[in-house]
This record gives structure tokens, C-alpha cells and sequence, in this order.
């Protein structure tokens, strides 16, 4: 996480924990970053993809030169214009708070997203207050190919163990 949050990590700790992952793909979450930054944090923890959360435009995505996950924050007005230039690798339906880019934990309305989710350029992610309760049915309303969880597997702000596998097991049966 490069982005502000209370989650976010520096450069060296990201480095860190990159070099002792190997058999999983690494994602770098970042908001409205410099370009520069984010090619830096891509190279130096070897990233699989670069996701961005923020009001990066098309020709942004398509420089980054790393497989781009783009976040679109779904609510009041979201529509399927927002799309239009987007060819990255991902897209990511997040929940919409005013001048929040991420990390809410609040869920956003499925069945009003759900014609924009089989509109939405694939592969699709959704994200936004997910949680082993409520993951399942996220799937069965948008479809999504993958989900993106954080706050929901957290206990007191750190990650779970159990919620963790509570929340794969309802997402393998979604």
C-alpha cells in the first residue's frame, strides 16, 4: 500500500517483504501518484501489477508500463462513460465516498452496479466492504472475476487468520 492510508508501508519496507515473496503475484496500491513513483515502487518490489485508486486518466494507465488494475468508485452518477480509453488488465468496482479514494469498508449498492458490471472492460474485481458475510453474495449479484479484500479480514486493524479463511471459503462458494 503506497497510498495514503493507515495501512501504507514506505518504499524499503515494500522492497522488504517483496523479496521474500515468490509464489504469489505482488499488487502495489497507489492514489494520484507521480508516475516516476510508481514505476520506481514497480521495479524496486518486482510488482505483477500497479492498481490505481485514484483520477489517473487512459493515457496514464497506459504509461505506467506494468499491468494496471483500475479502481472506478461506483455511486451517484457513476456511469458507463467512466470507462471509455480505459485498456488496462483490470477492472477494479470500488465503493464511492466523498473525498475518500479507497478503503471505506462501506459496501456500495450491487444490484444498482450490477448492469455496469456486465458492462465493465474485463477482467472485473470487486472491492468495497467485503467480508466473509457478505462476499457471496457480491458475487452472485456483479459476477465479478475476483475480489479484493482488506479491512473486511481485519480484526482491531490487523489481518485475521480466521476471517481469512472464512472469507475464501464464501468466496469459492459464491
Amino acid at each position: 500500500m503506497f497510498a495514503p492510508s493507515k495501512r501504507r508501508i514506505t518504499l524499503a519496507e515494500a522492497r522488504q517483504i517483496s523479496c521474500r515473496i515468490s509464489q504469489i503475484g505482488k499488487v502495489g496500491v497507489f492514489v494520484n501518484a507521480p508516475l516516476t513513483e510508481v514505476r520506481e515502487a514497480a521495479s524496486a518490489c518486482k510488482l505483477d501489477y500497479v492498481q490505481l485508486h485514484g483520477d489517473e486518466p487512459p493515457e496514464y494507465c497506459r504509461l505506467v508500463g506494468y499491468p494496471v488494475i483500475k479502481a472506478f468508485r461506483i455511486g451517484p452518477g457513476f456511469s458507463r462513460a467512466a470507462f471509455n480509453g480505459y485498456r488496462t488488465s483490470w477492472t477494479l468496482f470500488d465503493s464511492f465516498t466523498a473525498g475518500v479514494q479507497g478503503g471505506t469498508g462501506r459496501v456500495f449498492d450491487w444490484q444498482a452496479a450490477q448492469a455496469l458490471a456486465k458492462q465493465a472492460p474485463r477482467p472485473l474485481l470487486a472491492a468495497g466492504g467485503l467480508t466473509p458475510e457478505n462476499v457471496a453474495q457480491a458475487i452472485a449479484v456483479l459476477r465479478p472475476d475476483g475480489v479484493d479484500v482488506s479491512g473486511g479480514v481485519e480484526t482491531n486493524g490487523i489481518k485475521d487468520i480466521e476471517k481469512i479463511k472464512r472469507f475464501i471459503t464464501a468466496a469459492k462458494g459464491g
